[in-house]
């Protein structure tokens, strides 16, 4: 039977309210989640935690994001999403010196990392616990390997282009500009981020030519 209130205007007005307060409670629910996720790791959080976190009953975040697991899934796909590669390497693409690509490669993603912090140690942290957590890893961060291959082969075409191959240049990226070279320095050895992007800089340019 067809609902007349759907081609209503003033239904469809008052619904607008509701999905947007149902849209931030959702956001609200994976904010504190991955923060508990990044602080705890995922196998100690508790769906019961996330609403406490989230000031709202265990039952709206089923209702609203789902289980445990659907919500690291979810940190996952949002933080894709939110890491815009694809724009940065437009941009990166776009210049025409090695010096300048490795610069806004080390400023590129030390801006992705920093803001990613807390997504990357979320994920990072459910690899021991997660069933498909070494799956996720690889969804988080298939796009960012992508990118930087894209930069290797980029500067592959410039003068001077590095030593080595383009394969090799990619994994020297991924090594310098990957998650796990920021972490290193950032949060296992204390450097500031400022100090770290200096540094991956200065040792890209040393290395690569």
């Amino acid at each position: 039977m067809h609902d007349e209130r759907r081609d209503d205007p003033s239904h469809q007005q008052s619904r607008r309210p509701r999905r947007k307060a149902a849209a931030r409670t959702r956001a609200l629910i994976l904010r504190r989640a991955t923060q508990l996720f990044a602080d705890r790791g995922y196998g100690r959080v508790t769906v019961a935690d996330i609403a406490a976190a989230a000031g709202v009953a265990s039952k709206t975040v089923f209702a609203s994001v789902g289980s445990k697991s659907d919500i690291l899934n979810r940190i996952v796909d949002e933080g894709v999403t939110a890491s815009g590669y694809e724009q940065a390497m437009e941009q990166v693409i776009a210049l025409r010196t090695p010096e300048a690509v490795l610069e806004a490669l080390a400023a590129g993603t030390r801006l992705g990392n920093e803001g990613q912090f807390p997504v990357h140690e979320a994920i990072r942290k459910a690899l021991p616990s997660h069933e498909h957590g070494v799956e996720l890893w690889e969804r988080a961060t298939a796009d960012y390997r992508d990118a930087l291959h894209a930069a290797a082969r980029h500067l592959h075409t410039l003068t001077p282009p590095p030593r080595g191959t383009a394969d090799e240049a990619a994994d020297l990226l991924w090594f310098w500009f990957g998650p796990s070279g920021w972490r290193t320095l950032v949060v296992e050895n204390g450097w500031s981020w400022d100090r770290a992007e200096k540094f991956l800089h200065r040792t890209a340019v040393a290395t690569l030519y």
